[in-house]
């Protein structure tokens, strides 16, 4: 079962990255909404972000470049983690009990996703 496990994890890494990556640029508008306040240009970030994604996604995806890939996909889940402070902050002066739930929920999550994406650029047994 851990042998399936490593061989599916960077497959599901790269195809959740290359996911969200797609919906920086179809559905930009919650992404947008939770850029930091203090950071310029919202929109321009969303985009760089999604594209990160991708580009992480594709070179996951890749086995001879699968280690730089997964190092840069933890990095990134690192680098927009302040979006995820922001959306908290901002969920805490709502009344949306669904919406704090998600916002709060959101910031430990980000831990096992840079725990992920290091063990798949963990060099292979």
């Amino acid at each position: 079962m851990a042998s399936r496990w490593k061989k599916a994890s960077p497959v599901l890494l790269a195809g959740g990255l290359a996911t969200i990556g797609v919906l920086h640029f179809v559905a930009p508008k919650p992404f947008t909404r939770i850029v930091p306040r203090a950071l310029p240009n919202p929109e321009a970030l969303v985009a760089i972000s999604g594209a990160a994604e991708l580009a992480c996604a594709a070179l996951v995806a890749i086995p001879r470049t699968r280690r730089f890939g997964a190092l840069a996909s933890a990095a990134l889940f690192v680098g927009v983690y302040p979006a995820n402070v922001q959306m908290a902050v901002d969920a805490s002066r709502t009344s949306n009990a669904t919406y704090k739930a998600i916002a709060y929920g959101r910031l430990p999550m980000q831990f096992p996703l840079i725990a992920w994406a290091l063990s798949v650029a963990r060099p292979r047994e």
